[in-house]
């Protein structure tokens, strides 16, 4: 990171920081940009990673979000491989571990998040899992290696590389993540076995009927399932690693994944004095408590407008669609965030998109047209829609947000075929 001086320091080098150059350019043809990433890849889209890349559907040049001339045509410079050390509000400057400065009229925070560690997963919850590792974001590796927290393209090359027919896989995490994962593999022919604390798969979003129903349809396929379970200790055998669970299963694999979700990446922000709650603290306008630092994606805990309340989302079109309306409000368009971000997953035949305030503790109504398989599950609180998950019906996440903005009570009877 040379010393300089921009109109635009971009911190974080995903989804939310590339598409922040592209709302800046909307607003402002001329002003210089930095964007600094500790990745040394260009900016690239995350879901293929547990998705497309494994189906055969996209390949690793793909994902990128723009190539190395998209950057220098829209004067932005870019600092791959490179650590933000800190930032001082008042001067107005970012430091890099190098000790090189550069100043700044706005700055967006596009950190992310950092996987969670297996130290959570321990006996007593107060000391590493014996073989785990707790990855710094400036170096993501575990210390058996090997051992994958999957979340970035490094994780997706080495596991690539690993995942000949016929190898074996240990999973932990019944997530999002874990799920996918899972399902890719198996299709890779690889044998795969499960390790999670749920009763079921993806509890925190599906209600039980669903998550069950799916952990069945993954059994039928030869995935192996330790639910209600967790890892107590990882080793290295030879060739191998070996999974010890606290129910007393131990399970040989060539490759361990740990995806148990992520944390926000709040340490700048932390050390510039900024608030935090759930993450970097912002206004409407992305904004958080300095009005010239912004934040944005996975990091940043904002006002969801139409749920009349601060929330914090780790998906794709969040990370894209905030990304682009903080670049443009650093610009000075001065644009309120509106957007309800939607995400998506994809489990062998079962498929799905959702919005909204999907949790499967609310209240939930499923509107099935083929049970566990085809329909809309609504979640409610006092009578009124805060989220749709459309499973297997396609092309209504409109339609699911305008009932999420209405806000009216509504009965099950009127929700069946509310949504078709």
């Amino acid at each position: 990171m040379a010393s300089e001086d921009y109109r635009y320091i971009i911190v974080g080098g995903g989804l939310a920081g590339a598409a922040a150059v592209e709302g800046i350019r909307e607003i402002d043809g001329e002003g210089r940009i930095l964007l600094v990433s500790s990745e040394k890849h260009l900016p690239y889209d995350r879901p293929p990673l547990s998705k497309k890349l494994w189906l055969g559907k996209k390949k690793v040049e793909d994902i990128f979000i723009h190539d190395q001339a998209f950057y220098a045509a829209n004067w932005t410079d870019l600092a791959l491989g490179a650590t933000v050390a800190g930032i001082d509000p008042t001067a107005k400057r970012a430091t890099d571990d190098g000790g090189h400065a550069c100043s700044y009229d706005k700055l967006l925070l596009a950190t992310g998040g950092v996987p969670r560690t297996l130290q959570g997963l321990s006996p007593n919850g107060d000391c590493p899992l014996p073989g785990g590792y707790s990855p710094r974001r400036d170096s993501p590796r575990p210390a058996l290696d090997g051992i994958r927290y999957y979340r970035y393209l490094d994780d997706y090359l080495a596991v690539r590389q690993a995942a000949a027919e016929g190898k074996s896989a240990v999973i932990i995490g019944g997530g999002f993540i874990g799920s996918e994962m899972a399902a890719a593999l198996n299709l890779n022919q690889l044998d795969v076995t499960m390790v999670f604390p749920d009763a079921y798969l993806v509890s925190r979003v599906f209600p039980e009927s669903l998550g069950r129903a799916l952990q069945e349809q993954f059994i039928a396929r030869g995935v192996t399932m330790l639910s209600g379970d967790r890892p107590v200790s990882l080793e290295r055998r030879g060739d191998k690693f070996v999974t010890r669970t606290h129910n007393g299963q131990t399970v040989e694999s060539d490759i361990v994944i740990a995806g148990i979700g992520i944390v926000p990446a709040t340490e700048l922000a932390a050390a510039a004095g900024l608030a935090l709650e759930n993450g970097i603290v912002v206004n409407e306008h992305l904004q958080t408590s300095h009005p010239d630092i912004y934040a944005a994606g996975d990091n940043a805990f904002f006002p969801y407008q139409a749920l009349g309340q601060r929330v914090r989302i780790e998906h794709w079109d969040n990370a894209i669609n905030q990304g682009k309306w903080a670049g443009r409000n650093m610009a000075g368009a001065g644009e309120p965030f509106t957007y309800m971000p939607y995400f998506f997953s994809d489990l062998f035949e079962f498929g799905y998109e959702a919005v909204g305030e999907v949790d499967a503790r609310l209240e939930v109504f499923a509107d099935w047209r083929k049970e566990n398989d085809t329909g809309v599950i609504y979640y409610l609180k006092d009578g009124k829609v805060r989220g749709a998950m459309m499973c297997n019906v396609w092309d209504k996440v409109d339609a699911a947000r305008e009932l999420i903005r209405k806000g009216a009570p509504m009965a099950p009877d009127d929700l069946r075929g509310a949504i078709r």
